[in-house]
């Protein structure tokens, strides 16, 4: 593509331990002790984010630079103010009760601890008010996914290591998060295309706006006629139409050896390979980066044309695969399909 509008990033955060700990009780029920590692290590949280940008790449180069920092630093006192903002942008939101953020609408000197589902809300919502004096931003926009891994372990061991990993996704979009299994080599996928002809999405808007979904003449779905997604960052002009940063978060404990790797991937590999296919071809690479570039060259050779990333997060299963690669045959059969065709001579 002449334009690179896809973009990732990988962090180190520094978060409030106690804000980990009654995270991990909330969505686990384990009674993780930070004292048990010390107060250094029992603050770090590892970051990784993909975001796919169009209509041009200003709002995915400004999560790049700038959606970890944001992360760790939004403060709930300030959420208020920033519940004020959202309201101001009409239409959908004048209907908008905080969803994760509502425990923190209202001034109070008794505020509850935040958890990593209302920092990850608060986080995405102020990239939209940071964008929101950019003019650019009114007509570009990014879709989303960040992964958060957060190592339970005492003694403390890194995430591609431990025992006991919490994993956090927060996503806007159809940038994907697949988990693979080391019995099979089974997906997970932990994120949900915010499309709007999906179930949930179209619930939602329909509630809120009645119906503005338009198909177009390749039979896709457009929200407005003119969006695909119906969660994301930046397209402000689209907000009070219901386009709204408010990302879907999931958890997953994930334990010892029953995980091999995490994949994330953006638009441009998914639409044109399965879920199956993603985790299958990183399968027995020597290194997470042989594993990305075997999606990456597959796709390529299946002629996709559109921007593509994908990130491979090795963990504890790491190489322990068992049983048969179950897409073999069908990416052999692909390969020899686009041999000759009007797609693959267009690379």
């Amino acid at each position: 593509m002449p334009i690179q509008e896809d973009f990732y990033a990988f962090a180190a955060l520094s978060l409030d331990p106690e804000e980990l700990r009654l995270s991990v009780k909330k969505s686990h029920g384990i009674d993780w002790d930070p004292g048990s590692v010390g107060e250094l290590l029992a603050r770090q949280v590892v970051f990784v984010g993909i975001y796919d940008g169009h209509g041009g790449s200003a709002v995915s180069q400004f999560l790049r630079q700038e959606l970890h920092g944001l992360f760790e630093s939004v403060d709930p006192n300030a959420i208020p103010e920033l519940f004020a903002w959202i309201k101001e942008l009409g239409g959908y939101f004048k209907r908008f009760r905080g969803g994760a953020l509502a425990p923190w609408i209202q001034h109070s000197d008794n505020l509850p601890p935040m958890c990593l589902e209302a920092r990850s809300t608060q986080t995405f919502f102020e990239v939209d008010r940071h964008l929101s004096s950019d003019p650019i931003a009114q007509n570009c926009g990014a879709t989303a996914s960040v992964v958060l891994l957060h190592a339970l372990d005492a003694p403390a061991a890194p995430f591609f290591s431990s025992d006991q990993v919490a994993l956090t996704v927060a996503h806007c979009g159809d940038t994907r998060v697949l988990l693979c299994s080391t019995d099979g080599g089974k997906v997970v996928p932990m994120t949900e295309n915010h499309h709007a002809d999906a179930r949930v999405e179209s619930t939602r808007l329909r509630r809120m706006m009645g119906s503005s979904l338009i198909t177009d003449s390749y039979g896709e779905s457009r929200w407005m006629g003119a969006l695909a997604n119906t969660r994301g960052l930046g397209d402000l002009q689209y907000k009070k139409f219901g386009v709204t940063p408010e990302p879907g978060v999931r958890t997953k404990l994930l334990k010892g050896g029953e995980w091999a790797y995490m994949v994330l991937v953006s638009d441009g590999v998914s639409s044109t390979i399965s879920d199956d296919e993603v985790v299958d071809l990183a399968r027995d690479a020597p290194d997470p980066k042989t594993a990305a570039n075997r999606i990456l060259s597959y796709v390529e050779e299946l002629g996709g044309d559109d921007n593509m990333t994908a990130i491979v997060i090795p963990l504890a299963g790491w190489g322990k695969i068992k049983g048969p690669d179950k897409t073999k045959d069908l990416r052999d059969y692909r390969r020899k399909q686009a041999v000759g065709s009007e797609r693959q001579r267009r690379m």
